[in-house]
């Protein structure tokens, strides 16, 4: 298999393919294919883009369909027709039944393009440089978002300094230690050197951070925490939205509503590049042009949106998700965490993390996905030295493949333990 041309050219920079050595051709469902024909199964999922798997055999003829009538590929902020299919689409069918009133906008076609807009809105709205950001979060790889963004790695590719947001401990750091009462007494003391934010950006299940599911509780307490101090609650459910966790919107569970939401990823329904930043109409208040870019008309990616948003409904894919996220579980507590008592579990719908922290050897987890991947399962890491194994399948894969590779990935974990002793 020939990769010399990506030794040689491509730059350095490149990551995931020094993890997963080989060249892929195909891919189909819950399944990628080299070129030598051998099958992985993807508990990858394109880092969340392609939760309806590889090729969706609802949304590609859509797509097939479009682009030979001669559907209009480009058109910036235009009004197109696919434009205003997805918006109604998404209106009635995703944000009304919820209750959801927002705004919806078109920044640039990626996740941290939609949080640079989120982050520029809201200061614009409320007149105020700083925001308030969670260690342990990862939000983008742009200048505003990487501020936000706590992975120190991936701080130091910046090159500059990275202001105005001020950092706090996310609420499962220190136990017993009140993190929305911290942030309130920054607020209130006259000698805390903090300025009040413009908004407070959270995640709801922090994905790179190392699956680490925020409680109901703090999450209510955090709506009326912006509430009380007139500062916008901004949800990055780039990750974790598109039905990751059981339902839409990651925030459902906790009945919260933010000022903003950020999707991306999956909402490009096919793996093609969407972002939407959702915004509350009070807020809703830049100038024309005031943020845009040339890519955020990508009609190809509304025809796209609005065929995953269909399937998903008709599929009823939040159910299958609730259904399939105990097999996964379950599996996990009774097959893989018996295996040694250092391993520890965190998880919610189909996005679950098994934690190695607690190993001396630093780069065991490492080792578990590269040995995942001789088993032909993809898989990736998370959270702090990325010590964390991250699931995350398809939502419409089937049980049984589901199953088939969580037993790849136990047999990963009892070989990398066998070397152990």
């Amino acid at each position: 298999m020939n990769t010399e041309v990506f030794e040689n050219y491509e730059s350095s920079v490149r990551s995931y393919c020094r993890r997963f050595p080989t060249v892929f051709k195909k891919s189909k469902g819950a399944f990628m294919y080299d070129e030598n024909g051998e099958k992985y199964i993807d508990f990858f999922c394109g880092a969340g883009a392609v939760n309806y798997g590889h090729n969706n055999d609802y949304i590609k003829p859509k797509l097939i369909e479009y682009i030979e009538n001669d559907g209009i590929m480009h058109a910036l902020d235009m009004y197109t027709t696919p434009k205003r299919e997805l918006i109604e689409y998404l209106e009635e069918n995703i944000l009304k039944p919820r209750g959801l009133n927002f705004k919806v906008m078109f920044p640039g076609p990626t996740g941290t393009n939609a949080i640079e807009a989120a982050l520029k809105l809201a200061r614009k709205a409320k007149g105020r440089s700083n925001v308030f950001s969670l260690m342990g979060c990862f939000h983008g790889m742009t200048l505003g978002a990487l501020a936000l963004t706590t992975d120190s790695a991936a701080r130091k590719g910046a090159g500059v300094k990275l202001n105005d947001v001020t950092h706090i401990p996310a609420p499962y750091m220190y136990p017993g230690f009140d993190t929305i009462k911290y942030m309130q007494d920054l607020l209130d003391d006259d000698h805390s050197g903090i300025e009040k934010p413009a908004a407070l950006v959270i995640e709801t299940v922090q994905a790179e951070g190392g699956i680490h599911v925020l409680d109901v509780e703090w999450l209510k307490a955090a709506r009326k925490f912006c509430d009380d101090n007139d500062i916008v609650l901004i949800v990055d459910d780039i990750q974790v939205g598109c039905a990751r966790t059981g339902t839409y919107f990651s925030f459902e569970r906790a009945g919260i509503v933010p000022d903003i939401v950020v999707l991306s990823k999956s909402i490009g329904g096919y793996g093609l590049p969407l972002a939407l930043t959702l915004v509350n109409p009070a807020i809703d208040c830049f100038t024309p042009g005031e943020h845009n870019g040339t890519f955020r008309g990508n009609q190809l990616s509304f025809i796209a949106a609005k065929a995953g948003l269909e399937y998903m409904l008709e599929n009823k894919v939040e159910k299958q998700v609730q259904e399939k996220a105990p097999i996964v579980k379950e599996f996990i507590e009774k097959e893989i965490l018996p295996l040694d008592s250092r391993l520890k579990l965190r998880g919610i719908g189909l996005i679950w993390g098994i934690d190695c922290s607690e190993f001396p050897d630093k780069n065991f987890s490492d080792k578990v996905t590269r040995k995942a991947f001789d088993h032909k399962l993809i898989i990736e890491l998370a959270g702090r030295d990325n010590s964390v194994v991250k699931l995350m399948p398809p939502l419409v894969i089937d049980k049984e493949t589901l199953i088939e590779g969580l037993k790849a990935l136990k047999a990963a974990f009892e070989d990398c333990l066998k070397e152990l002793n």
